[in-house]
C-alpha cells in the first residue's frame, strides 16, 4: 500500500491559487483514476480536477471555500491492489493495525495547510465562522467584521460563503444596512463610510448625485488588473490595413449550408481568419513568441486565443492549441466546442492556457477597428473589423473601375521592445492578402 499525494494542478500561467468549491468525494471513499474528485475555481475559469490514481480516500487536507496555492497537496489517496471499500468501512477492532500506527506518524509530521495570508479568527465575538475565502472578499472589498457579521449565511449552520457575499455585494449599494455610502449633490462633501475603503469613490466620480456604484465581479477585476499589467509591461503599437473579402464572404455564403449538412457544424469567418493567422506565423515566427527579461523567447508551437464575450459582459480567450494542425473543418469545429464551452461554462483550465498569439472580432459587435491590448505575456494580438460594402477602385490592365466590394478593417498590437513597425506592418499585410487571395472555388 502507497499514500498518493492529491496537488492542486497547476492552471494557467498567472494563476497562482483556486478556491474550492466542493468535494465530490468524503474520506473512506473508493475513488477511480480519473474519477472528479472536487470543482475548483480560479478567476478565469470552474473546473473539476480528476483523480490521479485509484483507491480510497484517505485524507481531505483543505475545506470548501478554502484559498488553495497551486501545487499545494490538498488530499491523500491510499492505493492497494487488495483493499476494497467495506474492508476499509469495517476495521479491526481487537487490536491496533499498521494502518493505525502509520496514520499515526504521518498525522505526527503533517504540516498543516495555510490557505492565505489572511488572519482568520476562528469564531467572531458572535460566535461566528468565515472561512478563508470569505475573509479574503471581505478584506478585498473592504467589508468590516461587524458588517459581515450581519449578513444572513446559506451554508451549515448559518455559515456564509461565497455565493452570499457575492450576492450581498451586489445589492450593497441599495439599502440593505443602515450605513451605506453617502452621495451628495455636486460641491458638497462626500461621505465614505467604513462600507467602502478610502480611495474607492472621489468627489470626481461621484460629483452627480443620480448615479450607480457597480462592484467589478471576480472575472472583472481579473480582466482590468490583466489589461492594465499588459499596458505597463509592452510598448504597444497598432497598425492598421484594409482588406477586400468579397472572395472570402462570396465562398462562405455558398458553402454554409453544404457545411453544415455535411459536417453538423456552422461555419463563421473565425475559422478562415485563423487559418490566415497561421499562414502568416509560419512566415514570421516573431509574432508568435514572448519576452522574458532581455530575451526572446520564440514559440514553435502556435497555439491561436480567441477572445470570446461571455453572457455576463465579460471576455474569456480559449486557445486553439496547435491551430497550424487543422484544416478548415477541424478548425471550425473547434472554434464551435470552445466558444459553446465559454458561453456555457464548461471551459477547463487547459482550454485558456498556453496561448502564442490572440485573435478578437471586434466587428462582431459592429465596431470598424479597434486597438487591442496585448495578451500577454504573447507579443501581439489581431482584430478584424466589421464587413462593410463600399464602392472601391478597381485596377486593371484594361483601366480603373469602381465596384462594390466587402471590405473591412484589420489592427495588430504588436510590442514594439522586439516588433517594429515593418515587422508588424509586413505581417498585417501578409495577412490581407491571404484574405484577398482567397480562393473562391476551394473545396472544404
Amino acid at each position: 500500500m502507497a499514500l498518493v499525494n492529491i496537488i492542486m494542478p497547476k492552471l494557467g500561467e498567472s494563476i497562482m491559487e483556486a478556491t474550492v468549491l466542493k468535494w465530490h468525494k468524503k474520506v473512506g471513499d473508493l475513488v477511480r483514476l480519473d474519477e472528479t474528485l472536487l470543482d475548483i475555481a480560479t478567476d478565469k475559469v470552474d473546473s473539476e480536477v480528476p483523480s490521479t490514481a485509484e483507491g480510497i480516500l484517505e485524507e481531505i487536507l483543505c475545506q470548501e471555500n478554502d484559498v488553495i496555492t497551486i501545487g499545494s497537496v490538498i488530499g491523500k489517496i491510499r492505493t492497494s491492489a487488495i483493499e476494497t471499500a467495506s474492508e476499509r468501512t469495517t476495521p479491526k477492532t481487537d487490536q491496533p493495525s499498521q494502518y493505525s500506527a502509520h496514520q499515526q506518524q504521518e498525522q505526527a509530521v503533517r504540516v498543516p495547510f495555510q490557505p492565505s495570508e489572511v488572519s482568520v479568527p476562528p469564531k467572531t465575538e458572535k460566535g461566528r465562522f468565515f472561512s478563508p475565502l470569505v475573509m479574503n472578499i471581505a478584506s478585498r472589498e473592504g467589508i468590516p467584521l461587524s458588517e459581515l457579521e450581519r449578513i444572513k449565511g446559506s451554508g451549515n449552520d448559518g455559515r456564509i460563503t461565497k455565493t452570499d457575499v457575492l450576492d450581498y455585494l451586489n445589492t450593497r449599494t441599495g439599502h440593505q444596512f443602515t450605513n451605506p455610502v453617502q452621495v451628495e449633490h455636486a460641491n458638497a462633501p462626500v461621505s465614505l463610510h467604513s462600507t467602502v475603503p478610502e480611495g474607492h469613490l472621489s468627489s470626481q466620480s461621484t460629483s452627480n448625485a443620480n448615479v450607480e456604484v457597480i462592484e467589478m465581479d471576480r472575472m472583472r477585476k481579473y480582466i482590468s488588473d490583466h489589461m492594465t499589467r499588459s499596458l505597463s509591461t509592452s510598448a504597444h503599437v497598432t497598425s492598421f490595413a484594409e482588406a477586400d473579402v468579397t472572395n472570402l464572404v462570396a465562398w462562405r455564403d455558398r458553402s454554409k449550408k453544404d457545411f453544415e449538412k455535411r459536417e453538423g457544424e456552422k461555419i463563421t469567418f473565425t475559422p478562415l481568419f485563423i487559418e490566415a493567422i497561421v499562414k502568416c506565423i509560419k512566415k514570421y515566427p516573431m509574432l508568435n513568441s514572448s519576452v522574458i527579461g532581455d530575451k526572446i523567447i520564440i514559440k514553435k508551437d502556435i497555439h491561436v486565443g480567441m477572445a470570446t464575450a461571455l453572457p455576463n459582459g465579460n471576455l474569456i480567450v480559449p486557445v486553439i492549441k496547435h491551430a497550424d494542425q487543422f484544416n478548415i473543418i477541424g478548425l471550425a469545429k473547434q472554434v464551435n466546442r470552445l466558444a459553446n464551452s465559454a458561453r456555457f461554462g464548461k471551459l477547463q483550465p487547459t482550454d485558456t492556457q498556453d496561448g502564442t498569439f490572440t485573435f478578437t472580432n471586434v466587428g462582431t459587435f459592429g465596431s470598424l477597428m479597434g486597438t487591442p491590448i496585448i495578451n500577454q505575456p504573447q507579443v501581439a494580438i489581431l482584430a478584424t473589423g466589421a464587413i462593410k460594402k463600399k464602392p472601391v477602385v478597381i485596377e486593371s490592365d484594361k483601366g480603373d473601375s469602381i465596384a462594390i466590394r466587402h471590405m473591412m478593417f484589420v489592427s495588430m498590437s504588436y510590442d514594439h521592445r522586439i516588433i517594429d513597425g515593418g515587422m508588424g506592418s509586413l505581417f498585417l499585410a501578409a495577412f490581407v492578402d491571404a484574405l484577398e487571395s482567397f480562393d473562391v472555388n476551394r473545396s472544404f
